[in-house]
């Protein structure tokens, strides 16, 4: 009697989660616009934490939106990056974990404050391995276009704009030798000329948010690329993850929806910060969907409910 009831009971809960699941889905289809694609970041735990079932539901939305591509932006691998393009952190932190069929796509990287403790050349020459890893540079920029609707995703190099990294030549060799003033230099003339529908800069780092890093992380950000953001104002989003939560901030004097993607793994404890909209300790991703005249965030926990919703109008 007792291994009947107990099968029934697994039974209801299978039943359940199915029935969410479809629920889900139904949502998931009513949120694609011509353009769509996954924010994914701070992912590489071997599988554990939240991992391995984020990373299936990423595979299942993609099932169901024409996603078509993924931007993950850094650490990808914890916790001393990788040290070469063979290391078995790639098979254990992606290519076994991100591993459905629907997740065969470009994905587009950033490098993060963990590829710095390791070999941050191996991750980008990772691209010569990977048919999906698609990272030309340090930082780069791209159009995606589908049905007149244009997005310029400018991809940056955070690490080496931020002094803390600069100066731990120890933990971080590869910053010090970056060159600051040429990316932002890059930076300023890649906004000048951008005149997509939709501009979108992706960087790990936050330049406003609740965060027991170190202050100078976000005042660095803040006096050095920042100031390039505002100067344009086609710029309609910056995005990045770094501190393992959802947080929508918006700043007096800018027009930027400056966007913290949660972890796909682990996340944090978050609270209230001066301009906070919206925050949340829940792990996930985002999900982004563009036509001409409106751009949407959309926070997705890991049972597939979008929590929050970041609107841009044209």
């Amino acid at each position: 009697m007792i291994s009947i009831k107990k099968t029934f009971i697994t039974l209801c809960v299978a039943l359940a989660a199915i029935s969410g699941f479809a629920q889900n889905t139904t949502e998931w289809t009513k949120l694609e616009k011509p353009i769509n694609f996954i924010l994914a970041n701070d992912l590489g735990r071997n599988g554990y934490y939240d991992q391995k079932p984020i990373a299936e539901l990423m595979g299942k939305m993609a099932e169901n939106v024409d996603i078509e591509f993924v931007v993950a932006a850094g650490d990808v691998h914890h916790f001393e990056g990788v040290r070469s393009t063979t290391d078995p952190l790639w098979m254990t932190n992606y290519e076994l974990i991100y591993s459905h069929p629907d997740l065969m796509i470009p994905w587009y990287p950033v490098l993060g404050n963990h590829e710095y403790r390791g070999n941050t050349q191996a991750v980008i020459d990772y691209s010569n391995v990977s048919a999906r890893w698609r990272m030309p540079d340090r930082y780069y920029t791209r159009v995606e276009e589908n049905d007149g609707v244009t997005v310029r995703m400018v991809m940056i190099d955070t690490a080496p704009l931020l002094d803390k990294y600069r100066k731990d030549t120890e933990k971080y060799p590869d910053a010090c030798k970056q060159n600051m003033d040429k990316q932002l230099a890059w930076l300023d003339s890649v906004l000048t000329t951008a005149k997509e529908d939709w501009v979108l800069v992706i960087g790990h780092h936050p330049i406003y948010a609740d965060t027991d890093k170190s202050e100078s992380e976000r005042t660095d950000l803040q006096k050095r690329l920042d100031t390039i953001l505002r100067k344009h104002k086609n710029v309609d989003m910056y995005l990045c993850g770094h501190i393992h939560n959802f947080q929508h901030v918006r700043k007096a004097g800018s027009n930027i929806d400056y966007v913290v993607n949660t972890s796909g793994s682990l996340s944090r404890d978050v609270k209230p910060v001066d301009g906070t909209k919206f925050c949340s300790s829940e792990t996930g991703f985002s999900l982004i969907t563009a036509d001409k005249k409106v751009l949407n965030l959309h926070m997705i926990n890991k049972d597939g409910k979008v929590i929050y919703t970041v609107t841009r109008n044209k």
